[in-house]
């Protein structure tokens, strides 16, 4: 079958879209199939293009592990405001299609992935012009989830996205959410005009596996010794990360200098979070790494003790599934999760971590001291996550299933299997 994939975000980046949709891309390749994916040039967050590339006009084609990827020119901006991010995932929208149209052949399926919004429309247009069935894959409800985190105001041009967004929506053969919760939100807003599937975020647990601690690492950031609350990912306005910091005068107020929070990641609110930090003193207690690349996470998970997972308190965060639960959980690190709804049950179904209540580092203080402090409740967590996530959650099962999806809306037979390997 002859695949091709609208996404916004793919390697080098190494965020939660990427990493889904190359994982995904990557079995179904393997499996025998002519896949192809249309993205932009790497420079998430910072706007900044990746040693190695440039934003050209002619689109740039390489072939990254059988996949066949198409780079297209993209106005491109940081992880921050909404003027410019529009603009540019609209000229994303854009020129995918025009390199759709010219370089590459009539798919028997296409997929396109949201975030971002703009990416599912160049899908439903890519399949209106080569009259091909459309799979539109949401990992994020837009533009409700802009105005969840005050990005854009409710108003005339926020109403036109949302009817943009139902009819994008109805356009699809098929949809695919990545939690039970998304699938509710879709079928308020269009009711059973469509199929929807359930896929969730999953891990590979091969890769992120069990392993020593770096040295070199925790020497690097001066936290050796430490019992490390690492946030890794995005550091944006959906997370209010200023409970790490709130949390982290509680533990220097108790005289807790052993415990310390790691935050990985670059975004947004990355220079004023570290603004914040100096003005109280706290250097010792919360540190930065900035960006760092996804083929160093799994050492990183390794040199830290566990995984603050924490979004804004607000109910359309209730239907999000970090992947980084399953990642944490398949490197045998506990969880301390802020966020409620689906992802919180499948945690407290692993009994892989602590439960908080978003925005309160009353509750992330009480979860860090008890998990630096109780040894043995630690090392039940730790073997807990690590089976759950392979018996439930396996990044190989979950991409067989989507590529049956796809299979059947195009009309298909499956070819070669991955079991058949």
């Amino acid at each position: 079958m002859r695949i091709v994939f609208f996404s916004h975000y793919f390697p080098p980046e190494g965020n939660a879209p990427a990493s889904r949709t190359y994982e995904h891309c990557l079995r179904w390749s393997r499996s025998g199939n002519d896949v192809t994916v249309i993205t932009c040039v790497p420079n998430v967050p910072n706007g900044i293009v990746y040693s190695g590339y440039r934003n050209r006009l002619w689109p740039q084609i390489e072939v990254k592990d059988g996949i066949r990827v198409v780079r297209v020119w993209t106005v491109i901006a940081a992880n921050a405001g909404a003027f410019w991010r529009i603009v540019n995932f609209l000229s994303y929208a854009i020129s995918s299609l025009v390199a759709y149209i010219f370089w590459c052949r009539r798919p028997d399926i296409v997929v396109a992935t949201s975030p971002q919004f703009f990416c599912g429309w160049a899908g439903v247009i890519a399949s209106w012009l080569k009259w091909t069935p459309f799979v539109l894959e949401i990992r994020d409800i837009w533009p409700e989830s802009i105005v969840t985190v005050g990005a854009l105001r409710k108003g005339l041009a926020i109403r036109l996205l949302e009817r943009l967004e139902r009819w994008m929506y109805r356009s699809a053969n098929t949809i695919v959410a990545v939690g039970n919760g998304y699938r509710d939100n879709i079928r308020s807003k269009i009711g059973d005009t469509r199929p929807i599937e359930v896929i969730t975020n999953g891990v590979d647990a091969n890769y992120f596996s069990p392993r020593e601690k770096s040295l070199d690492f925790l020497q690097r950031w001066g936290i050796k010794g430490k019992f490390v609350c690492a946030y890794v990912g995005t550091l944006g306005m959906a997370h209010h990360l200023e409970i790490t910091i709130r949390a982290a005068e509680r533990l220097r107020d108790q005289g807790r200098k052993d415990i310390v929070f790691l935050l990985v990641g670059d975004g947004a609110r990355r220079a004023e979070l570290e603004s914040m930090v100096r003005a109280a003193g706290l250097d010792e207690w919360v540190k930065f790494t900035g960006r760092m690349d996804k083929d160093q996470m799994p050492g990183v998970l390794a040199s830290c003790d566990a995984l603050l997972v924490h979004l804004r308190k607000t109910e359309l965060f209730e239907t999000v599934i970090p992947s980084k639960i399953f990642e944490a959980m398949a490197m045998q690190r506990p969880i301390i999760m802020g966020v409620r709804g689906e992802s919180a049950e499948i945690v407290q179904r692993a009994a892989a971590g602590i439960m908080i209540e978003p925005e309160n580092d009353a509750e992330l203080t009480a979860a860090a001291l008890r998990l630096a402090d109780d040894p043995d409740f630690y090392a039940s967590l730790c073997r807990n996550g690590r089976d759950f996530v392979l018996r439930e959650y396996s990044r190989d099962d979950l991409a067989d299933r989507m590529l049956e999806i796809l299979y059947r809306v195009a009309g298909k037979q499956p070819g070669k299997s991955r079991a058949a390997m």
